[in-house]
Parts: structure tokens; sequence; C-alpha cells
């Protein structure tokens, strides 16, 4: 049996273990789940006769290099700060490695040791990161080997509830990491070229900076800036190209109406708030707005953001119950953000039933013979119920595809990388179709941007 130890039993990591159970017999494959909570551990095992649950804390090096050692590969899906416990331990027993998160400094210097020892550490090989790059590279690739020149790389993705389920005026639920929305967008401007120039968003302005997205068949969205396109220049090889930016998709008017909490500072993450566990909805936000002896706490809400009481914006703030006097934060030495995520997380957590959408849209500019030619390519992933979302399969998927792969020698190039060469991102792309994980693509003459609007 070829042993495969996986690393973390979280949101994602069922479809990943599912996938590799149903093939596990023709494989001659055997699972190890690990987890701190052996519970999760023991229900993605399935009772499986290919499968054993165990626990494991990531800080244990005498429970986690005995588990290393056994294994053939190690797939950790653990939080991305932790990856690191883990490659370590690969590296000094010779084990290849597969992650979905993004490649961190830490991980980096691993490189070269991993090449030595002939060793595969693929990261970045979940949905974004992961499916955004095989889906871009596939295409820009194809333009190349026509001869054609990028022009243009504009790619967003979003995490959002399923059309069925979207109902409520943010036209927004949970879907993934709570603390990833609250935050989104901190820790510098987003930076991006346009036509040739850089342009650079703060972030009180980030979600004031929009633009729309039609996906056919699904309708409008609108997307902001992530924090840095420019590092995808050289990863994707697109030096010299005049417009490369990546965003993020939400509804049409999520952005305006979260734009309020960064205004006020609700999503600050920087200091604790004394007293914060015995204070309650209405208590948080009247901390962020200024004192009067006579004007309730909604009154001084709409002074401050220039609301109406009858616009849709306060409708949105009122869905959220923030004005609640009974409702206890209850969290000790919360920062702004983390009071507020718990707050969002009464409205905004998917209930039984409920489902989620994962959208995904590139477009890409260029001239070949002459002609300026543009290709709009879109994926729309549905989840099937809690189990099976469509985070957890856009992410579980492809991480699992990729470890077969270098199990089975079919992806053999040794060091620290990411998806973007053909030999990886053909194959996982033309399995990710059988599940329903598929781009169309639409090709128009291409008009660039409006002088005027750079």
């Amino acid at each position: 049996m070829r042993h495969i130890l996986v690393i973390g039993a979280g949101k994602s990591t069922g479809v990943l273990v599912d996938y590799l159970l149903k093939k596990s017999s023709k494989e001659n494959l055997k699972l190890t789940i690990a987890d701190k909570n052996l519970e999760n551990a023991i229900a993605l095992s399935q009772n499986h006769e290919n499968a054993r649950a165990i626990q494991l804390d990531v800080f244990n090096p005498e429970v986690r290099e005995k588990q290393v050692q056994l294994a053939d590969i190690v797939i950790s899906m653990l939080p991305a700060r932790f990856h690191i416990e883990v490659a370590r331990d690969c590296v000094r027993f010779k084990k290849n490695m597969v992650t979905a998160s993004y490649v961190s400094e830490q991980m980096q210097e691993l490189h070269e040791d991993a090449v030595k020892n002939g060793l595969v550490f693929m990261n970045e090989i979940g949905v974004d990161p992961g499916i955004d790059h095989m889906s871009a590279m596939q295409v820009i690739d194809r333009i190349r080997e026509r001869g054609g020149k990028m022009l243009l790389f504009e790619s967003f993705t979003g995490g959002l509830v399923a059309p069925e389920d979207d109902n409520n005026l943010w036209n927004y639920k949970f879907t993934w990491n709570p603390r990833n929305v609250v935050t989104a967008g901190q820790g510098g401007a987003a930076k991006f070229i346009q036509e040739g120039q850089y342009k650079y968003i703060p972030y009180h302005k980030l979600f004031r900076r929009t633009e729309f997205i039609d996906v056919k068949g699904y309708g409008r969205f609108e997307a902001y800036a992530n924090r840095n396109s420019l590092k995808y220049r050289s990863v994707y090889g697109l030096n010299d190209i005049l417009t490369l930016y990546r965003g993020t998709m939400r509804r049409v008017g999520f952005s305006k109406a979260w734009n309020m909490f960064v205004q006020l500072g609700m999503t600050d993450d920087t200091y604790a708030i004394e007293g914060s566990q015995d204070m309650s909805y209405r208590d948080f936000v009247n901390s962020f707005l200024p004192y009067s002896p006579t004007d309730s706490v909604e009154l001084k809400m709409r002074h401050v953001l220039k609301i109406d009481q009858d616009d849709i914006m306060w409708d949105k703030l009122m869905e959220l119950d923030l004005f609640n006097a009974h409702k206890k934060i209850g969290l000790v030495d919360a920062t702004p953000a983390q009071m507020l995520q718990k707050i969002l997380e009464d409205s905004w957590t998917l209930k039984e039933g409920e489902k989620d959408m994962i959208v995904m849209y590139h477009k890409f500019g260029y001239e070949i013979n002459g002609e300026r030619k543009q290709i709009d390519s879109s994926m729309v992933c549905l989840g099937d119920g809690m189990l099976q979302t469509a985070m957890a399969k856009t992410v579980g998927l492809p991480v699992a595809m990729a470890a077969l792969k270098i199990l089975n020698g079919a992806i053999k190039e040794p060091g620290v990388q990411i998806p973007i060469k053909a030999s990886i991102y053909n194959p996982i792309l033309e399995e990710l179709e059988d599940y329903g994980i598929r781009f169309r693509e639409s090709e128009t003459p291409y008009l660039g941007y409006n002088p005027l609007s750079l």
C-alpha cells in the first residue's frame, strides 16, 4: 500500500479524502487523516477500510515526525502559517508535499533542499490560488503558442452564496473563513498596472473603486482590487504587459455597503477594545460614534454615514441587528474586526441545506497578426450541501489530483512550485471537468481602455 498522510480535517478536506478513498483500491492507497480534533478526523475517515484517523497536534514534533516518516506523500490542509512545520519534516525525511496555500518566504527557502532531494513541494493548488493559476496559464500559453502578444490580463474570484439561497440584502453569506472577509484589503495599498501606468488604491478607498463583471446565466457582479496584482507579472511571464489586475468578486452593492464599516473603523484589527466581552452589539456600534447627550445611536449612525432612513444602506445595517442592546459580544480583549465578525456570523452563516457558489472570471486582451482580440473565460461551481460545498470541491479536488499525480510520477520536477506548467495544469483541468468544474470561453475584438479613464 502507498501511504498518504493528510494533516488537517477542515472544511475542504472532506472532498479531498472522498476523492482519494474512491480511488484507494485501484491505486493501492492507504490514508491517514490527522487532526488535533480526533472526532473530525474520524468523521472524514468514513469507516473506510483504507483509511485511519489519528489525533495529531502539529506542534508535537514526536508524533508529527513519526507520521511523516511513515508516509509516501504528505498533504497539509492546515492553516497556512503551520505548513512550514510539516515542510521541514518532509525535507528531513525526503517526502513529497502538497498544500493549497500561497508560497510563504519560509517555504520558498526550502526550494534548494527540495531540488537536491528530488522532492516535489506543490503549493497554490486550490481554487484561488490554484484553479485561477491553471486556467489563466492555459489560455496565456495558448495565445503565445499562436504567436500572440498579451496586452491585458484581469482575473477575479468570488466565494458567494448560491442564487437560490441569496436571501439577504447584502447578497452575501460566509462560505469560507469569515476573518479573511472582515480583514480583506488591509496591510497596504492595492497595486496593479493599467495601460502601462501603475495604480494604487489605499485601503480607505478600496471598496469604492470597483468594476462590473457580467457572467452569463448568473448576472452582474462587482469586483474590488486584490492587494498586490503586480507579483503575477513574473509568475505568469507577463513582465511587459500593459494591464494586469486581480480582484475579488461580490454581488453589486456589497462593496458600497461594506465601506460603511471601513469608514467607521470597525474592520480595524490592530488594537483591542477594553471590556469587549461585556459590550452589547449596540455598545460596539456606539463606541465608534460621537458622544451626544440626546441623539440615539441610530440617529448618530445615519448622521456620520450621511444616509437617510429610507436609504437601502440603512436597511442593510438594520438587517444585521447591529443596534441590539441585549446581545453580548462575549469576546475578551477583542479587536474591532473580531467583534464585527462575531456580529456578522449571526446573519451570514450558511444554514443547514443552504449552498455556496464559486465564481471565477478571466479577461485576456492580446494582439495577433495585427489584430487585437479579447477572450472572456468564466467558471461557476455550485455546492451540493454542507459537506460538498463549492469551496470544498474547488480546493480539495485539485489538491487530491495533484497529490495522486505526484505519487504516480506524472508530476516529478522537484522544488517548491505552483501549477503554472502545461504538464501540470492540462491533466488537472481536464479531470476537473468530470466534476463539473469547467471554463466557458468567448472571443471578441479587444477595444482596450478608454484613455480618459486613466
